[in-house]
């Protein structure tokens, strides 16, 4: 008798520790679905970088305003980025440190700025040229010198 006492013990000892692992992985679970959840809510802001070769630049804005703007303002219709806007340096920097204009995109959330979405059955809408269209973006890259991406985060100053 004193033998089936101690193998319902061990039974009932790893029963509790099986279920005290669950417990914890569901928890855990739990935690980094809300985790995802919360990142998902939020915008995802990402800030482009573009260094033009010299006496470039203008070109450059030229034709990312006429073929890649539209593209992103059809992306804002469809409620993928919530807001694009471009700033260029007021006075020269170094040329290591030189970029020509920075492109902010603020994005729906992180999954939307990294998903699977093709934005040619948009360029074909807009550009039925679409030789004309290829050719002036392969020229709108082939005068950077630079092109970076920097996904962004604010900072709560007041926050302690």
């Amino acid at each position: 008798m004193k033998l089936h006492i101690a193998s319902v013990a061990k039974i009932s000892k790893l029963g509790l520790l099986i279920l005290i692992t669950l417990i914890i992985f569901q928890g855990e679970y739990a935690f980094a679905q809300t985790s995802q959840t919360k990142a998902s809510d939020k915008p995802f802001v990402v800030e482009y970088y573009y260094k033009a070769r010299w006496g470039n630049a203008d070109e450059f804005i030229r034709l990312f305003k006429k073929n890649h703007y539209p593209v992103l303002k059809k992306e804002m219709e469809l409620g993928r980025i919530l807001r694009v806007e471009a700033v260029k340096p007021r006075y020269h920097n170094t040329e290591d440190g030189r970029w020509d204009y920075r492109v902010t995109i603020v994005w729906k959330n992180v999954e939307t700025a990294h998903d699977e979405f093709n934005p040619e059955t948009i360029t074909k809408q807009l550009y039925p040229d679409q030789e004309t269209f290829k050719r002036e973006e392969q020229r709108r890259f082939e005068i950077l010198l630079a092109h970076w991406d920097l996904p962004i985060t604010s900072v709560n100053l007041d926050e302690k």
